[in-house]
């Protein structure tokens, strides 16, 4: 899920969703947040692990829309995303990195396959570093997977929230 919050009131968190639709979420007292920190490509390094959201280029190359570092409990893998129509997500060990005049790129390594990926100027790299439950404010953007209960009750055990200008990617 991903949006703006709106409200913090109490364990209740109201979020506006990218679909425009209004969210209550259940904050759990032990609630992980996560801030995104900015990093640039050249902090990149051989046998980092992280997750590249791309969508095909005009030459017919991914094209990253977004470098994220993450932990590496998450599945490698290449498959598609729901960032925008069109995207995927590639999850894998950095083997290369190119950087030329004008030309960088990253080829991730994963368990049955490899994608090599230009990164513009312009693309965001992020981390996700240890925030604080006071980082949940109205006007900062989310990303988080909720639990729904059988009632339809959304709690988010876990949230990466936007600080410093810096959203999270994904």
């Amino acid at each position: 899920m991903r949006g703006t919050i709106t409200a913090i009131d109490g364990d209740v968190m109201s979020v506006k969703a990218r679909d425009g639709s209004d969210l209550k979420l259940q904050l759990p007292d032990n609630v992980a947040v996560t801030v995104a920190k900015a990093y640039k490509f050249e902090d990149i390094k051989r046998g980092d692990y992280v997750g590249a959201t791309t969508v095909l280029g005009a030459e017919g190359t991914l094209t990253a829309l977004e470098v994220h570092y993450i932990p590496p409990t998450v599945p490698e893998g290449h498959g598609p995303w729901d960032l925008q129509p069109g995207s995927m997500m590639t999850n894998a060990n950095v083997d290369s990195i190119v950087t030329n005049t004008g030309k960088r790129e990253l080829t991730l390594q994963y368990k049955g396959g490899s994608q090599t990926i230009r990164v513009p100027d312009s693309t965001p790299i992020v981390r996700a570093v240890p925030g604080a439950r006071t980082d949940l404010v109205p006007g900062q953007y989310i990303f988080t997977a909720v639990q729904v209960a059988a009632d339809g009750k959304m709690t988010a055990p876990r949230i990466q929230v936007s600080k410093d200008g810096v959203r999270p990617p994904m």
